[in-house]
Order: C-alpha cells, then structure tokens, then sequence
C-alpha cells in the first residue's frame, strides 16, 4: 500500500528469513552504496518502503509468533502482520495494543508509535514494547530495552524507521479472553450532524472502554458518500448498546455491528484500505469538540472530489476517537514519539487507478489534510499534534518530533552517522 511503489521499479528484493541475511544485505548495500528499504506488509504513507533502482529488505517470511502466557509476552518477528499476533495471543486469552487493521505489518505501525482499538486502555503500542532485535547501519546485531542499550530503545519508539531494520519485537500482553462488541456503521449524508454529536458526547463519557472512529467513503453497492463509523466497546453487548444508543438511534443504512472475539476486531476496517491501486495517504489531528460546520465542509470537499474523478470513490477520510488519556499519562520524553496530546488523529488514504490522475489527488490529499490541520483546533502544548505514521513528506524533524528531534539527532550520529536509514523520515534533515 506504499504510497509510491506503483510507480518505482526496485532494483532487487531480497526474501530474507534472519537477522543474519538482513545483515548481510545491510552490509552489502552500506558497502556499495545502494539505496535501500525495509518492508513487511508496505503500508508506509510516504513511499519509505520502495526504492527506484534500490534493494528491498523483505521481511515478509519473517512471521513467527512466540507467546509466553506466564511472563505475559508476545515476541513476534519483524514480518508479522496484526492478524499473526492477534491470533496467536488469542489462543492463550491474551492480546496488546495492535493496529486498526490487521493485514498492516507489525514493524512499522510499532517503530511509529502505534494506535489501536487497546489504546484508550493501556496506551501507544511503544509504551507496551518491552524490547525489539534491531540490525544497525555498522553491522551489528543488538538488543534494544530498558537495560541493553537503553538510549536506542528510547529511539526506536517513536522513530525506530531511522535507526535500523528490527527483527523482532515483545510487547507486553493482558487478558483479553471475553468477546467485544464492535463493527462498522454507515449513514446517509444527511446524518453527519448528529454522528458528530455523538462524537463530542464520546469525548466527554468514555471511560477508555469504548472508541469510536468515523469517516468519510463511498462503500459499495452504494455508490454514494456516505459517513462510515468504526465502534468498539471492551466489554458487556448490553452496555455496549447503551453507550452507543444515541448513535443507533440515527438509523444506520449498513449494520455489521455485534459480539466478536477480540482478534476479529482488527479486521473489521480492512477492506477499507485493502490492496491494488495507486495510493497515497496523509494525516492531521483535531481537537474535541468539533465544530459541525467545519466537519460538514470536510464532507462535501470529499464528497465533490470523489464525484468529479473516476476511480477515486475507494479512497477514506477517517477521524480516530481513541481516548488518548492513557497515552498522555506517559512523559513526553520519556519516549521519541512527537506528541502526548489531547488530540485525535485524522488519517486519509486517497486510492485510484489511473496515473494522470497522480498529481491531482495527491494535491487534493495534501489540501483537505491542511485544512483539518489548520481549523481542527489548536493542538496542546504537549507535542506537535501529530502522527509520523500518517505524514506523507518529508519535514522538518521538530514538525514530527517536537522536543525530542535535537536529542534524536543525536543518537542518529551515534548509531547511523552516514544516514542509511532516512527514508522514512530524515532526522538530520535541516
């Protein structure tokens, strides 16, 4: 899902099934000076898993899963998707705070920071990361943890892209072994207004059981832009249906809502995003309450840009009402993430088929995302208000990493002093 590689021919992509081949990869394009990526499942927003003319390190035969139901720990190889993790921890009762879809490689979501369903519980992905393999740009293989190169793990979560390929990763597990009630919802135009009523009251009542995403698509067979809603309740179908009763109430024209075992809940957006096409994604964030006109204006941009373009009606805008207590109750130094905010992200994946079309949407993409930025409220003093897994460009590294960016410079010259990794984002950009 890379939002370039439709349009990069790789060089070579090299299969690799160990820490010692991804080394030995490593080595010979540091040596040769050949540009390179890692990748898993390519679902980087900004082209940083492909290469024109390079080498892609493909971890994709990498996927084991090993859960130690008495520790309470997933360790899970760098090639892994959600859905290998959640399926294995499942058949011991447990889970960890993974991604929104499920066929999205662990690798990347993780080294980002890492949003999901369990957040609103027990935090970002990083803050359930107990240690991760990482094979570094001088050719060594290294543990990464609280005690074993402590100043590395407090890079890699956050920015772990710039620093090296990581092999493997576990994250700290918890019981998860009572079904959940979640699924999607979708409305007619006309009940935007009282989604986002919902929405404003979700911000005030969650207890960190509940999260609630809404967005703007055209699912089929409909054909028409509609508002799409993502709900999740971490427990009972009765409490469930209270807490969203006012949103119910509305009268849905799509309902695949219910009780499901935790480990389908991460499938439940993946067609949504699924694979083929020519994509482009983006982020931006918003604070809460929101105001219904300036929602209301982000519809009908959609909405008149999917109806004027041919093939474009896949593509997603998707407001994410995790609860982000949990998240800001963590030091914002305390890790490289950029922001511990009282904030929601807003993430767009724009897709469509045809190439002169690039340009024109990738515009459109940046447009509607600045103007979420700049009208969906000042963001709080405690990071940069926003996601580096949804910034399509390269910034400045003080735009992604606020506070942090000086001391992961760095750590950047310490353990990659000839800037291997930067495609994902360049830290020792100016």
């Amino acid at each position: 899902m890379d939002s370039n590689s439709n349009c990069r021919k790789q060089g070579a992509v090299v299969l690799v099934t160990s820490a010692e081949e991804v080394l030995t990869v490593v080595n010979i394009a540091r040596d040769n000076r050949i540009q390179f990526v890692v990748s898993a499942e390519r679902h980087s927003t900004g082209g940083a898993s492909s290469v024109e003319g390079g080498i892609i390190i493909d971890l994709r035969k990498m996927r084991k899963v090993t859960v130690d139901p008495e520790a309470k720990t997933i360790t899970a190889e760098g090639g892994c998707t959600w859905e290998d993790v959640d399926v294995e921890a499942a058949k011991y009762g447990l889970a960890t705070v993974g991604g929104t879809v499920n066929h999205t490689g662990i690798g990347g979501l993780t080294l980002g920071g890492g949003f999901g369903w369990l957040s609103s519980k027990y935090g970002l992905t990083i803050d359930n990361l107990l240690s991760a393999t990482m094979v570094l740009a001088n050719g060594s293989i290294v543990i990464a943890s609280s005690t074993e190169n402590p100043d590395l793990f407090w890079a890699i979560r956050g920015c772990g892209a710039s620093f090296g390929v990581a092999v493997d990763f576990t994250y700290r597990a918890y019981e998860q072994k009572d079904p959940v009630w979640a699924g999607l919802l979708g409305f007619t135009a006309d009940k935007l207004q009282g989604i986002v009523k919902f929405a404003n009251w979700h911000h005030g009542a969650n207890t960190g059981d509940q999260c609630f995403l809404f967005g703007f698509s055209v699912p089929p067979p409909t054909n028409q832009p509609m508002t799409l809603c993502a709900v999740f309740f971490c427990g009972a179908q009765q409490a469930a249906e209270e807490y969203f009763a006012e949103l119910t109430a509305l009268g849905p024209v799509i309902n695949q809502v219910g009780s499901m075992p935790y480990e389908k809940v991460n499938g439940m957006l993946n067609a949504a995003v699924n694979f083929g096409g020519r994509k482009t994604g983006g982020g931006s964030a918003v604070k809460l309450p929101l105001e219904p006109l300036f929602v209301q204006e982000v519809f009908d941009d959609f909405a008149r840009f999917v109806g004027s373009h041919r093939g474009v009606g896949e593509s997603l805008i998707l407001f994410e009402i995790i609860p982000f207590k949990k998240i800001a109750e963590v030091p914002l130094e305390a890790t490289a993430h950029g922001s511990r905010s009282e904030y929601y992200n807003v993430g767009s994946l724009f897709k469509w088929y045809e190439p002169e079309l690039d340009a024109t949407v990738r515009a459109f993409s940046r447009f509607v995302n600045q103007k979420i930025r700049e009208q969906g409220g000042t963001m709080a003093e405690r990071g940069v208000g926003a996601y580096s897994n949804y910034i399509e460009y390269q910034l400045n590294p003080e735009k992604i990493f606020g506070v942090n960016a000086e001391k992961l410079r760095q750590l950047k010259l310490k353990y990659d002093p000839e800037n291997l990794f930067w495609r994902w984002h360049n830290v020792l950009l100016e």
